[in-house]
């Protein structure tokens, strides 16, 4: 089985490649996203911070950003574990793993509060206007921007070849990427047809609104946020 996965080449795609050729299966690596780092800093002064990936845990440490008497938020156990694992203690990570779930936990609590939000370019308007709706004065510190490298797009040609059983989104963006990288190459139509012909596996509700907005069927979301989740659920709808 040929697997098309997405992640970006920072060591979580070769992660990923490891984790689908132990589990039998042949992965198609093809990065369709690329951390641009801003070298900004979260602000000092924040009642709550909030944090929505890795990369960005990662960056604040990196940066030697210190939490203070702040009040540390993360969106997913995957972005909690990074900020424990460079000793931030973790106060608040919503039942749901999304935007809207975060503002649903904190809504009774911002109001008149200052709230740092330390992420990527491309964060859901969701967040800060919930936050904002809440009474919140929201900050956003744009940590990294994400774009497409390049030489991305080998899994858009073997898609439209018929040449993939799966294809695995972590995000609405790798969606928006690939067909970006197909309607390049003038294959646009031909892979969207090959992907509704293969099973297409996408993390979140929001990934799987992006690729059905397009005209993509997913068929699989696991109830777990997390990339061997997804692989899981996508090798079980294989079989």
């Amino acid at each position: 089985m040929r697997v098309a996965v997405f992640r970006p080449d920072d060591g979580r795609l070769d992660a990923a490649v490891h984790h689908l050729d132990e589990r039998g299966v042949e992965a198609v690596p093809d990065p369709m996203l690329e951390v641009v780092e801003t070298d900004a800093t979260p602000r000092t002064d924040a009642d709550f911070v909030v944090f929505t990936s890795k990369t960005g845990a990662r960056l604040a440490a990196d940066a030697g950003w210190e939490a203070g008497s702040a009040t540390v938020c993360a969106i997913g156990d995957s972005t909690a574990g990074a900020l424990e694992a460079e000793d931030y203690a973790v106060d608040v990570v919503p039942e749901t793993f999304s935007s809207t779930g975060l503002v649903e936990e904190l809504a009774d609590d911002v109001d008149g509060a200052r709230v740092e939000v330390a992420r990527s370019d491309h964060g859901s308007q969701i967040l800060l206007d919930g936050l904002e709706a809440a009474g919140a004065y929201v900050h956003e510190t744009v940590l990294y921007r994400l774009r497409r490298p390049p030489e991305a797009g080998e899994s858009t040609e073997l898609a439209a070849t018929g040449g993939l059983d799966a294809a695995l989104f972590t995000s609405s963006l790798t969606v928006e990427h690939f067909l970006d990288a197909a309607s390049e190459r003038g294959i646009y139509e031909d892979a969207v047809a090959g992907l509704n012909t293969c099973v297409v596996a996408c993390i979140g509700e929001p990934t799987r609104e992006t690729a059905e907005s397009h005209g993509v069927d997913v068929d699989v979301v696991p109830d777990e946020a997390s990339f061997t989740a997804l692989v899981d659920a996508a090798l079980a709808a294989l079989k």
